[in-house]
């Protein structure tokens, strides 16, 4: 950070009064509770939570010392809204993957097509090989275009399938999560399709599972804090 945007002592001990009133505010709001989802604790706890991570960025930024407080993320779900026995449920699955060695991908969507050829006509008939491509070319066309590949791929395979061999098809895995929200009711077949995930609501979810490398990372600053720790003794 440059000299001139450096902030001033004053605004540090400014950004500390404010999460002390902060505080003060959210205790009030716990000991005035009218429920376990009171949206007034809600709304206190996110307010201690922003003046904590300004006070902490000021503080390192003036006098490179940190805080004992971990900041929540805001990716962190907001309170629960949906029916308390949910009879219909709707599972949102979301994966991330680098094509991380297209030739190999190249290499397993031309051995489907030459042993299933429809599995590259499939992909041709839903416009995943693109304009001025005919069917009868569609098996030449897979061997050649990532496109056309990750279409008879996941085509071919379940999303599961492909999760648990991502590497035999050259892809790399990024983060994942899977979401189970509540539905009021079960959806009439094909109400949904074109437009499958505007019913993503975070207020409606039950129960989701994350699956990053950040937790991975931070496992490993756990464990090197445990081994500096052995060290000492």
């Amino acid at each position: 950070m440059s000299d001139a945007a450096q902030p001033s002592a004053a605004e540090v001990r400014a950004a500390a009064e404010a999460v002390k009133a902060a505080l003060d505010r959210h205790l009030d709001a716990v000991e005035r509770r009218s429920g376990q989802d009171d949206p007034a604790v809600y709304a206190a706890f996110d307010e201690l939570a922003a003046a904590a991570e300004v006070y902490d960025e000021l503080l390192y930024d003036t006098y490179d010392e940190v805080t004992p407080f971990e900041i929540p993320g805001s990716d962190t779900l907001p309170a629960y809204t949906g029916p308390e026995e949910p009879s219909a449920l709707s599972v949102l699955i979301r994966r991330d993957y680098t094509v991380a060695e297209p030739q190999r991908l190249l290499h397993q969507a031309q051995r489907i097509a030459d042993l299933d050829p429809d599995a590259a006509d499939e992909a041709v008939g839903n416009g995943v090989v693109g304009n001025g491509v005919e069917r009868a070319d569609a098996a030449g066309v897979v061997g050649s275009s990532v496109h056309a590949a990750l279409g008879v791929l996941f085509g071919e395979f379940e999303p599961d399938e492909i999760a648990s061999r991502h590497k035999e098809f050259g892809l790399e895995e990024g983060d994942s999560t899977l979401w189970v929200a509540a539905a009021d009711d079960p959806a009439e077949p094909g109400e949904w399709l074109s437009t499958p995930f505007d019913q993503a609501d975070p207020e409606r979810v039950v129960c989701r599972f994350d699956v990053s490398a950040v937790f991975d990372e931070e496992l490993g600053d756990d464990d090197g804090l445990l081994e500096a720790l052995d060290k000492d003794r």
